[in-house]
């Protein structure tokens, strides 16, 4: 058996393993897999089509329905270009902080669930706690729907879900939902004397980059709905974050390629955002194909990220408030796999370490207070875990 690591190591291990999105995660489900069977805990992957990342899932305590699932991500967004000050993949406490990619989002909780999961194997537990790390969230939470599917057919049903997403340890019971439809221009080549003649995939693109302007300046002008009031900001938003395209400075770009993605409140429908959205497609590829009929716009659904809806007397909201002693009602506008949770029969809440303005930045950070009021909540947790 090997020896039970502390919070901390956990998480310093787990940012060891460089897991950008668009790298593989396998080397660190990988470890997880081996510490976990190290301790006697069974765990269960499931694989994405290209068998180059997993997510991993486990329980731990009694065979029955009405645990509880502690879930987070495996993978970090890229480090490059960033100004980093330190190895962004080693952990460096400075200041009462500890800096690294992952810290705050989301390998810190990560580091704090995998430590419960194992304490909790040593403990009576009276209600089962299970342990769900998924990959690509970063990406679109793409990794999260098939995972929960999975442990629905292998495990006994939680009753409550703790996504550990950075809150300041507050227990936040709702989120936007976030919706990217992949846009690919289709223009044609001339020289860019003869624009006229030529169709410039960039400039075309860039009537529905300003569309998507012209979209959010309208919904900040309205006054918000009382769902859309409680968030910052309240209204739902449209954006373009990368865009490519384009040959050289004087020929009309043949190829323009952007992901638009809206942020929605809860009380609005995304199929009618998406129709929209078409509808202004349809418009201005009528335009192009009045110059070259053979030039098209290609809209594809990207990623469809649900919103976490307020839940009446959830059972997730109720016990994170009890570890937490939060009483507030609190909201984000970032998207996470609890809404995923929520559409498949979980309550659902979002609880963990660190700020969320850290997420994603040059030298990210949880501090030293975060992450040890993270052990404390995870402490009470299993302390109420075992009393049933």
């Amino acid at each position: 058996m090997q020896n039970r690591m502390t919070p901390l190591e956990l998480m310093t291990k787990l940012i060891s393993f460089d897991t950008v999105s668009r790298n593989s995660n396998l080397p660190l489900v990988d470890w997880v897999e081996g510490y976990l069977d190290s301790h006697g805990i069974k765990s269960h992957r499931h694989y994405d089509d290209t068998r180059q990342k997993a997510a991993i899932f486990a329980h731990v305590g009694p065979d029955i329905e009405g645990g509880v699932v502690l879930s987070g991500h495996t993978d970090v967004v890229p480090v490059d270009g960033q100004p980093w000050e330190t190895d962004p993949f080693e952990v460096t406490l400075k200041d009462g902080k500890y800096y690294g990619r992952g810290t705050c989002d989301m390998k810190g909780f990560d580091g704090l669930a995998l430590w419960a999961l194992v304490e909790g194997h040593y403990r009576d537990l009276k209600r089962p706690l299970q342990l769900a790390l998924s990959y690509d969230e970063e990406v679109g939470c793409l990794g999260a729907p098939l995972m929960i599917d999975r442990m629905l057919e292998v495990l006994p049903k939680a009753s409550a879900v703790i996504v550990g997403e950075p809150s300041m340890m507050k227990a936040v019971s709702g989120h936007k939902g976030g919706y990217g439809f992949a846009t690919h221009v289709v223009g044609f080549e001339v020289h860019s004397s003869l624009l006229h003649t030529g169709v410039n995939a960039i400039m075309y693109g860039a009537k529905l980059i300003e569309w998507a302007n012209e979209t959010n300046a309208a919904n900040m002008a309205k006054a918000p709905t009382d769902i859309a009031a409680l968030f910052d900001p309240p209204f739902s938003t449209a954006h373009v974050g990368v865009i490519e395209g384009g040959t050289a400075h004087n020929i009309t770009a043949k190829d323009c390629k952007f992901l638009m993605t809206f942020r929605l409140v809860a009380d609005e429908d995304p199929k009618e955002w998406e129709a929209a959205y078409r509808d202004k497609v349809a418009v201005v590829q009528a335009q192009m194909q009045a110059v070259v009929p053979e030039t098209e716009i290609r809209v594809e659904n990207g990623f469809v990220v649900p919103g976490l809806k307020p839940e009446v007397d959830g059972e997730a909201e109720a016990l994170a408030r009890k570890m937490t002693g939060d009483n507030a009602s609190h909201v984000v506008s970032y998207g996470t796999e609890s809404g995923q949770f929520q559409e498949r029969g979980y309550s659902a809440v979002i609880c963990g370490p660190g700020n969320i303005a850290q997420a994603h930045q040059p030298n990210e950070y949880v501090t030293v207070d975060q992450f040890n009021a993270g052990h404390d909540f995870m402490q009470r947790l299993l302390e109420q875990l075992n009393k049933g």
